[in-house]
């Protein structure tokens, strides 16, 4: 009978497979908690556990999140896993066959003298052969000399006690790495400026609240804070008996958002901390303004509302700001972002400023709704026509000529594009005001032929009606082919939901071009789907518009620049024969 068997039930069941050269070379000598978390990260692989954390394996073997962390790091070590990102957390097993795989072995005689010294040092406990191999890898791996290291260690231990874990000591000894601090020397450099700052990080401490010792990670920061970011040790007093921070983590944390906020005074911090509570409130006016729903008011306030109020505006006038936003399709804190940075570009800062500014930007969209009304449109003013505006007004046209152009557009298939054409005609002939707009009127409406002969007061009024009577036709003819469609349910169907999704899409263009591609998308299958159902109902999609007589004008007598039709001088001559 063999050595081991299994009942048949066994057999049955599912299984994980382990290399066979992780069992017979590494599993002898490798840490037992290790092994653990080797075995049970290979069963979450091959069951396809992808949803599994480092947490959640934490927990399943009873061990803490750092401990698991730090078995990992060590599992690395022996490359039977490779550490791909840490945060989140995430580890490829690599194959225990490979050539670099092999148990890295150190000749004891060669530590002798170290282990010796390392033991006088932790000489409240006894150092495992485990954690001796630790310190071997950190003097081979990462170049330590083996009295730096000691060094490092009786550093941990006075600082911490004769119980110091292993996991502080390696992460000490790789932070002088990460510095280039290996050597004997360089080491008693570091720790001797650090004993220099340690009278100031004590007092810091003792105001923070903070009841531990301070070690070489909050001597980092501590400098970090003073030399880099230029904080003084009364600003740095004041940040964490303003901000309660009873942690390093939270002090370094404060730090950084004053930083950010370019507050360094401690009259300065002072003033920020009576504001933060009202920049919270003012957030949550300022999303309830644009429609935006804001779980967690902190970040919008950090990083949006607390600049803004640092620009200089006011929360009276950033309120007001949010609704103009609403109103004009800005709908969101970043919008916002961008179109506060424009003004504050501009100078527009104060309340008075921004409250001309609106009134200057909503006076130009009343004369907008004027010229939409005038062209026959009664769509809401986007962005497009607030460009143009300002072209046009770059162009020295006033608001009287734009209106004469819109009158001129009014039943145009096209009527803003006409308008653009027209007001480009007048401006290449200089035609700015009304006066010189009668005088070129008169000349066009007078030139029948090539020669200049003024049109009587009845012909002038048979031209109008010729053309109006074919426009009549035209859309005549139109109205009721769209009506025999209309009256089909399943095309005027189509048609609704047509005229819902271009709405969407013409708000869409100003604030989401994804969504604004998806909606052309939809509109594009809908309209194939319309066209097919109009050629069964047999009627030709180019009916539903209309088939003007003249293709240059439309049926009005004069081209897109506001020039003289070719179809008008073929009239005039029929009334002149």
């Amino acid at each position: 009978m063999p050595f081991i068997s299994v009942a048949d039930e066994v057999a049955r069941k599912s299984f994980t497979s382990v290399e066979n050269k992780f069992i017979t070379k590494y599993l002898p000598v490798l840490e037992p908690l290790a092994v653990k978390v080797y075995l049970y990260s290979l069963y979450l692989y091959q069951n396809g556990l992808s949803a599994f954390t480092l947490p959640d394996l934490a927990q399943s073997l009873n061990i803490s999140e750092e401990r698991a962390r730090e078995l990992f790091e060590y599992l690395e070590e022996f490359e039977l896993v490779s550490v791909i990102s840490e945060n989140p957390f995430e580890v490829k097993i690599l194959d225990a066959e490979n050539v670099y795989g092999t148990p890295k072995k150190f000749k004891p005689e060669k530590y002798s003298d170290f282990t010796k010294s390392v033991q006088s040092v932790l000489k409240g406990r006894m150092v495992s052969t485990e954690e001796f191999r630790e310190y071997f890898y950190l003097i081979e791996e990462y170049g330590f000399e083996q009295n730096a290291l000691i060094m490092i260690i009786n550093y941990c231990v006075n600082l911490k006690g004769d119980d110091i874990r292993l996991a502080y000591i390696k992460k000490v000894a790789k932070s002088f790495a990460e510095d280039g601090v290996t050597t004997a020397k360089k080491v008693e450099e570091k720790l001797s400026a650090y004993s220099s700052s340690t009278p100031a990080l004590i007092k810091l401490f003792n105001t923070a609240g903070i009841k531990r010792q301070p070690d070489i990670e909050d001597d980092r920061l501590y400098k970090k804070w003073t030399d880099e970011l230029g904080f003084e040790d009364a600003a740095i007093a004041a940040a964490s008996k303003l901000f309660k921070t009873k942690s390093v983590e939270r002090l370094d944390s404060a730090i950084s958002e004053l930083y950010k906020n370019r507050k360094f005074d401690v009259k300065e911090i002072e003033d920020y901390c009576k504001t933060k509570n009202s920049v919270f409130t003012l957030t949550l006016g300022i999303a309830k303004n644009l429609g935006v729903y804001v779980q967690n008011a902190a970040p919008y306030a950090e990083n949006y509302v607390g600049v803004w109020y640092g620009y200089g505006y006011s929360p009276e006038i950033l309120i007001t700001l949010a609704g103009y936003c609403f109103k004009n399709g800005k709908n969101s804190f970043e919008d916002m972002n961008e179109f506060i940075r424009g003004l504050y570009d501009d100078g527009v800062v104060s309340d008075e400023s921004v409250n001309a500014y609106i009134e200057e930007k909503l006076a130009e969209d009343r004369i907008l709704k004027q010229i939409l009304t005038e062209c026959g449109l009664t769509r809401k003013v986007i962005a497009w026509d607030r460009e143009a505006l300002t072209r046009w007004r770059s162009w020295n046209f006033g608001d009287e000529m734009l209106m004469e152009a819109a009158k001129l557009s009014s039943g145009k298939s096209n009527p803003l594009a006409y308008m653009n054409g027209i007001l480009s005609s007048w401006k290449a002939e200089g035609v700015f005001d009304r006066d010189k707009l009668a005088a070129r009127e008169f000349h066009a409406s007078s030139k029948p032929t090539s020669s200049e002969r003024p049109s009587p007061n009845g012909e002038r009024a048979e031209i109008e009606r010729h053309y109006t009577e074919l426009r009549h036709a035209a859309e005549d003819r139109a109205e009721k082919a769209l009506a025999r469609a209309t009256a089909d349910a399943g095309y005027s169907s189509i048609r609704r939901e047509l005229n819902d999704l271009t709405v969407k899409l013409a708000f869409a263009e100003i604030r989401d071009r994804k969504l604004a591609d998806e909606l052309s998308e939809k509109i594009k299958i809908l309209e194939e789907k319309a066209d097919g159902r109009l050629k069964a109902l047999g009627i030709d999609k180019s009916e539903l518009t209309p088939r003007y007589s003249c293709s240059i004008c439309n049926d009005t007598g004069y081209d897109k620049n506001g020039r003289p039709c070719e179809c008008l001088d073929r009239f005039l001559k029929t009334l002149k024969s």
